[in-house]
């Protein structure tokens, strides 16, 4: 069957994300790389379709299934570790850190490889894709520890957006946590929660104000929390858990929020 018009077919994008191997944007990216091939044909145009039940679908030349098993992990991630599955400069990645998961996960969004914190991981490409979306608006909270004290004022500038490459964030959440003397002088440490994830946007936000950011933890993913979770652990979501997310983007998509 031929991918490209394939009419009764489904989208490549889809299916890839349906088997867990990346959302359905990063998907487009694959097929854009030409990484992904159907029936031994390297095809490259976002819009084609396939037939997941008798074509050949393979990404870097592994064969997409159906998925097996949903599995959702919480990860700590340590600094110094790479968010993604495979990186060309042979970096440790978060991968290295999943001993015993035998699923196809991947990351659901960003986390900086210089930040740590939470950070989710599944094969379930519809809910990777909700999460992710820029019209759920789940928010991300993160604890930055920043050079000097932000006053009032700047707290303010930060919860009601700032230009960032040319582009105002969003509205998002900032309170000062903590202030005192570090080794370099004084230091804080501020709270914000955002409901986009810009490449960097947390340490452009506070350098964009005058207080760089000295280190970066992400500490919740809507309602998700966990302090004893070490740097490096991961652990199964709970079903509780699970259902909570899901809950979180239907009200995030609906205003309510």
């Amino acid at each position: 069957m031929n991918p490209l018009v394939a009419p009764d077919g489904v989208r490549l994008q889809k299916v890839i994300a349906a088997a867990g191997i990346a959302s359905r944007r990063a998907a487009e990216s694959l097929m854009r790389e030409g990484r992904v091939t159907v029936n031994g044909v390297v095809v490259s145009t976002p819009g084609a379709k396939a037939d997941p039940g008798a074509d050949d679908i393979r990404v870097d030349g592994r064969r997409v299934g159906d998925g097996g098993r949903r599995r959702y992990l919480l990860l700590n991630k340590p600094r110094g570790v790479v968010t993604t599955r495979d990186d060309p400069e042979r970096r440790r990645t978060v991968m290295h850190l999943l001993s015993g998961v035998r699923e196809s996960v991947y990351p659901v969004g960003r986390l900086d490889y210089d930040s740590e914190g939470l950070l989710l991981l599944t094969n379930d490409g519809e809910f990777a894709a909700r999460l992710t979306h820029p019209r759920h608006r789940v928010e991300r909270v993160y604890e930055a520890r920043v050079r000097g004290v932000p006053d009032a004022s700047a707290l303010k500038r930060l919860a009601g957006g700032v230009v960032v490459d040319g582009r105002r964030t969003m509205p998002a959440t900032a309170s000062l946590v903590s202030a005192g003397r570090g080794r370099a002088g004084d230091q804080s440490l501020i709270r914000i929660g955002v409901t986009e994830g810009r490449k960097r946007q947390i340490r452009h936000m506070c350098e964009s104000v005058g207080h760089p950011v000295v280190r970066l933890r992400r500490v919740a993913i809507g309602p998700i929390r966990d302090r004893g979770l070490r740097p490096g652990r991961f652990r199964d979501l709970t079903a509780r858990e699970v259902a909570a997310l899901r809950r979180a983007v239907t009200a995030a998509s609906e205003g309510r929020t």
